[in-house]
């Protein structure tokens, strides 16, 4: 539920529509969510990608707020996507500079070079953390802080806490620490309900730890209810 594309500028090139698709078969997905940092242009492409081949692509964005804090958001549509996107640009300054950071390569579901982004899109939006969860929910999408047990750009590392007021769907724990352990270390997180995720920037990546999900189909109000235990749908980390 947590992979980058070749538009993410910390992405590795093979990181293309088709390899992401071809690896997370490999792998024996059934759904994938596509989280490049603040942009949701290579949706699309991996979707027609994998239409067809019975993977179910979930739109989503690694959004990075006024705060420096990661949040990952999901929608059951790429128009509801899109629309996020229109308001993440619009609060996104700075131009990239590939030889600083890196390219930032939109591709189609061929893998051929559709262009490259200029938006500087490792950096940290000029919203604040509250504001892009109440975007996410208005938009009818899961916001998901990134992973919490990493020493930066996650929502204990940068706020030191979780601010008890604030809605979110959940939290995910890196490949890098098991969730027991994590638990353990960060007391606050057993409030939530808890997703594992690979934050996938080079194939060998793809499916380094997974959730799983147990649910009637692969939509958001599905997942939805795993999160939360509802209806008998629940996950497993």
């Amino acid at each position: 539920m947590h992979i980058h594309t070749c538009l993410s500028p910390c992405g590795d090139w093979g990181m293309s529509p088709k390899k992401i698709i071809e690896k997370s078969l490999e792998k024996n997905l059934d759904i994938i969510g596509i989280c490049d940092h603040n942009s949701a242009e290579n949706i699309e492409a991996v979707i027609k990608a994998g239409d067809g081949k019975g993977i179910r692509v979930i739109p989503g964005m690694e959004i990075c707020s006024k705060e420096e804090v990661h949040i990952l958001s999901f929608f059951e549509t790429l128009k509801q996507a899109l629309l996020m996107q229109d308001y993440v640009y619009e609060n996104l300054p700075g131009k990239n500079s590939p030889d600083m950071f890196g390219y930032q390569i939109i591709a189609d579901e061929n893998d051929e070079v559709a262009g490259e982004n200029q938006r500087l899109l490792i950096g940290a939006t000029t919203l604040k953390l509250s504001e892009l969860v109440d975007k996410i929910h208005f938009l009818s999408g899961l916001c998901i802080a990134s992973h919490v047990d990493k020493p930066v750009f996650g929502i204990i590392s940068q706020l030191g806490f979780i601010p008890p007021d604030l809605p979110l769907d959940g939290v995910e724990i890196s490949w890098r620490t098991k969730p027991v352990e994590a638990m353990r270390q960060i007391p606050d997180i057993k409030k939530y309900p808890l997703t594992v995720s690979s934050d996938a920037h080079f194939p060998d990546d793809i499916g380094k730890v997974i959730t799983r999900f147990f649910m009637a189909e692969p939509t958001i109000d599905e997942i939805r209810q795993a999160l939360s235990g509802k209806n008998q749908r629940r996950t497993e980390v």
